[in-house]
């Protein structure tokens, strides 16, 4: 019996310190999973229209009748007011900023004039959408983590600017961008719905017109060193912001000339 016990032993201790200094295989990496699929009932019919879900507020669903996408490729669904995508952002100086930042920390840049501003991607993480005026000129920084899809839009059309924000939807095709999920936009002036990874309005009255991105010679990706060192005097997004969310907004009436001089086809 003592010989058999002192086996037990052995082997438990011989197993313990063999699962300590071994090394297991490392494992295959998962497939990538899918965001939580939209419900059906996310997608509905008023008065002939299809509707798509946008909040508990009524108001806020979408009109998507004729939309060119896919109902069991939209993801999330978490309402249209969710993200802060700010309207009016406030900005701080580097000096001030510099201790909230490490050196390999990422930025969108853009630069018109002698005026420059930056956007963390960390806070474009929470935000996704800032609108904001460079030089004059509306613009907005966008960034998508999933599709890690991030740059710099003119907001100008025309005669009209369009404020954008989040749907609180993502999409996906498998013909695009390797089939990753990107984030669908909204603007308040038309409520039409728009897919960056194709850079067009994909619903609504604009259906068809295409994202503006802003001339690359005026905007860059980098990291918060090489903002320093280059642009010393820009403006840098203000960490934690957030806003009332507007009740109203002002509707384009007339989008005839949008569509015609801005039409993606």
């Amino acid at each position: 019996m003592r010989i058999l016990n002192l086996l037990i032993i052995f082997v438990f201790l011989f197993g313990c310190s063999n699962n300590e200094s071994s090394k297991p295989e490392a494992a295959p990496k998962p497939k990538k999973k899918r965001p939580v699929s939209v419900e059906l009932g996310k997608f509905f019919d008023v008065d002939g229209k299809k509707m798509l879900y946008g909040g508990e507020d009524e108001s806020n669903h979408f009109d998507i009748t004729g939309y060119e996408l896919k109902d069991d490729q939209f993801h999330y669904g978490i309402g249209r007011e969710k993200f802060p995508a700010l309207l009016e952002p406030n900005f701080t100086s580097i000096q001030d900023a510099d201790s909230f930042w490490v050196d390999s920390s990422r930025f969108l840049v853009a630069y018109s004039g002698d005026e420059v501003k930056a956007y963390s991607v960390k806070d474009l993480t929470r935000h996704e959408v800032v609108n904001d005026v460079l030089n004059g000129e509306p613009i907005m920084a966008v960034y998508c983590i999933l599709a890690d899809l991030g740059g710099i839009y003119e907001r100008t059309y025309g005669d009209d600017v369009l404020t954008f924000a989040l749907s609180g939807y993502t999409y996906y095709d498998e013909q695009v961008w390797d089939g990753l999920d990107g984030f669908i936009l909204w603007d308040r002036e038309t409520e039409s719905l728009w897919w960056p990874l194709i850079d067009r309005a994909v619903s609504g009255p604009l259906q068809g017109v295409k994202l503006l991105e802003m001339n690359k010679a005026h905007w860059e990706d980098t990291t918060w060193g090489d903002l320093k060192k280059k642009y010393p005097q820009a403006a840098i997004l203000k960490t934690g912001q957030d806003f009332e969310r507007p009740e109203s907004w002002t509707k384009i009436k007339d989008v005839s000339q949008i569509v015609e001089k801005f039409s993606a086809q």
